[in-house]
């Protein structure tokens, strides 16, 4: 039988406060914004004097690492699941500031009553937020953590407080009291998995033993390694991925981190994010995993998070031992990869390649995982100088239309990444891209593969989304008028069933049929409610004779029968579609999906 992958065992809440207070057990999420609403805080406090279950936390212990001169240091113990009731704990019982979701630092102060202890009403409110009422109120104790204080003289305390309330007795004031400062004494149940475990059975056993069975990502893992982490810095580069994060999606929280965290203000990290203030960038706003992940693929050569969680606790891949300089080397790497990942003109550069491939809206991206690697090989060239810089947004590019056609990193991702990580190594990346192109872009793929990836109902169809792509990089009109494609996708136009969907429906055909990318355009609103359920060659040929006639229509933006003709061409729409009703309908889809393939396929070696 193996051996026991963990150590389960009961803590006083005392005990494991001193134990985070001696900075023997890490919590790394103290450092980040509290998610509980602080009534959950209330209710937390109000199972634990009623003796209700209040579930496990899960400590995962590092290895002890070999320091330089042959002793080792022991491994620090990692809270990974517990973190808000811990810091609920630690704000409410122990007086601890902790960090709000506005990033700012406060504490939830919790009241306690004590006439409620003793009603014979069994809803009787025990426990409360502090209000301003608390604090004015004689009946109710307004911060428990002055009870849990090493100072606290209780004497004092019941003769003042039943001074105050002469209808409370000091002996049944003094039992209430016991109970409720016997909150420290009430135990949680620790479940400590053992420092040799890989990342990968750590998460398993946390969503088997997680009662919401919410899985942890790795980049989570690696998050809390480095929070715990003071020696080597990694408190504070969790703070840079993190607020890097943040800022992307909101750049006003700039002057929140100034005003709220004046230390990391004071930081040279600070600076460096400077320029999201006034970032506009929507396409792609990275999470904190895709920061981490990007840094380590170009820096360390490695694509799996959990080596990424091994190294750092020092891991030498070949001996199985854990070595300080292997920690040291580590943070070092990935420190300069972060700074690369964050660097401004870095990220416009890359973004502008990914922008003018015509992908201009987030609606267009359907894997974060391709821009990822895209973004990680935009910055192996920019380090590697491997060709000149004029040409690396035409490889960046071409790399990740590739990735997004052939879904390259859909299944197993980090496989794949980490095959390419070594492809480039050895052969440098310009080689490798020709080589997978070699291999993946045959007759077949484009004339078979994409053909059939076009017969799907999803709009979000990778497929679909590059044809779009591919629409703007030409700068093609949106259908019957001469406004740009990429404008209606990034003003939020409708995508028009060329034959309308009722249309369909009316003569029999299902969802599988009429939903098919193959028969989606983008039109303008106005012009999509005037087409109604007319067949196409009814409303088209209502819009052409229209336009021969030069009258006053929805379609008076084209104003000749050579612009008709060429706006079809745009859509890669049939000009046979003049003539078509229900019964072409098929043939319709199959004359244009190739038109399409052709337009992708034009697009892709024009990059």
């Amino acid at each position: 039988m193996d051996k026991q992958k963990y150590n389960n065992y009961p803590l006083a809440i005392s005990q494991i406060l001193g134990l985070i207070e001696a900075n023997d057990i890490a919590i790394p999420e103290i450092q980040r914004p509290f998610v509980w609403r602080k009534s959950q805080v209330r209710d937390l406090m109000d199972s634990l004097y009623k003796g209700y279950p209040t579930g496990y936390i899960i400590i995962w212990k590092n290895p002890s690492v070999k320091l330089k001169n042959g002793s080792l240091s022991e491994g620090k113990k990692v809270l990974i699941d517990g973190q808000q009731r811990i810091t609920a704990l630690m704000t409410a019982i122990a007086g601890k500031s902790i960090v709000f979701d506005d990033y700012s630092e406060g504490r939830v102060k919790i009241a306690f009553d004590p006439f409620a202890a003793i009603s014979e009403n069994p809803d009787a409110e025990l426990f409360a937020v502090q209000t301003p009422a608390h604090l004015k109120s004689k009946r109710w104790i307004p911060d428990i953590a002055e009870l849990f204080k090493p100072d606290f003289g209780s004497f004092k305390f019941i003769r003042q407080y039943v001074s105050d309330n002469p209808e409370m007795d000091e002996e049944q004031l003094n039992s209430i009291l016991e109970s409720l400062r016997n909150l420290q004494h009430c135990n949680i149940g620790v479940i400590e998995l053992d420092a040799s475990l890989d990342i990968d059975i750590v998460t398993d056993i946390f969503i088997r033993i997680n009662s919401k069975g919410t899985a942890l990502s790795q980049g989570d893992f690696v998050m809390s390694k480095i929070a715990a982490d003071e020696i080597h810095g990694g408190n504070t580069l969790r703070k840079v991925v993190d607020y890097f994060a943040h800022l992307c999606k909101d750049g006003t929280f700039y002057n929140k981190i100034k005003e709220k965290d004046v230390a990391f203000a004071s930081s040279s990290y600070f600076s460096k994010l400077g320029w999201l203030k006034d970032d506009k960038e929507t396409v792609y706003d990275p999470e904190c995993d895709d920061v981490l992940r990007v840094a380590f693929m170009h820096r360390c050569k490695r694509a799996k998070l959990a080596d990424l969680v091994a190294m750092l606790s020092g891991r030498d891949f070949e001996t199985r031992e854990f070595k300080e300089e292997i920690v040291e080397s580590t943070y070092h790497d990935l420190e300069a990869g972060i700074n690369n990942v964050i660097n401004g003109y870095n990220f416009t550069q890359f973004m502008l390649a990914i922008r003018s491939a015509g992908f201009t809206s987030k609606k267009l991206v359907n894997s974060v995982m391709a821009i990822d690697f895209a973004y990680a090989v935009y910055l192996l060239l920019q380090e590697s100088k491997e060709i000149p810089v004029d040409e690396i947004k035409s490889l960046v590019q071409r790399w990740y239309v590739l990735s997004v056609l052939t879904g390259r990193y859909s299944a197993s991702p980090e496989s794949s990444f980490a095959k390419d990580i070594r492809a480039i190594g050895e052969n440098g990346v310009k080689a490798t891209l020709k080589s997978i192109e070699d291999a993946t872009l045959s007759d077949a793929f484009w004339n078979v593969q994409l053909n059939q990836n076009l017969t799907y109902v999803s709009s979000i169809n990778p497929t679909y989304q590059v044809f779009l792509a591919a629409q703007n990089f030409f700068k093609k009109d949106s259908l019957l008028s001469h406004i740009p494609v990429g404008e209606l996708v990034n003003l939020g136009g409708d995508i028009h069933h060329i034959f309308p969907k009722q249309y369909l429906v009316d003569h029999g055909f299902d969802k599988h049929d009429y939903n098919q990318v193959a028969n989606y355009a983008y039109l303008d609103t106005p012009l999509n409610i005037k087409i109604g359920k007319k067949a196409p060659k009814d409303y088209l040929n209502e819009a052409l004779d229209a336009i021969k006639n030069a009258e006053e229509t929805s379609f008076k933006s084209i104003k000749t029968e050579t612009e008709f003709l060429k706006n079809l061409e745009d859509n890669c729409i049939p000009v046979e579609i003049m003539e078509m009703d229900y019964t072409d309908y098929q043939a319709f889809l199959e004359t244009r999906r190739i038109k399409m393939t052709e337009l992708i396929k034009s697009y892709y070696y024009s990059l």
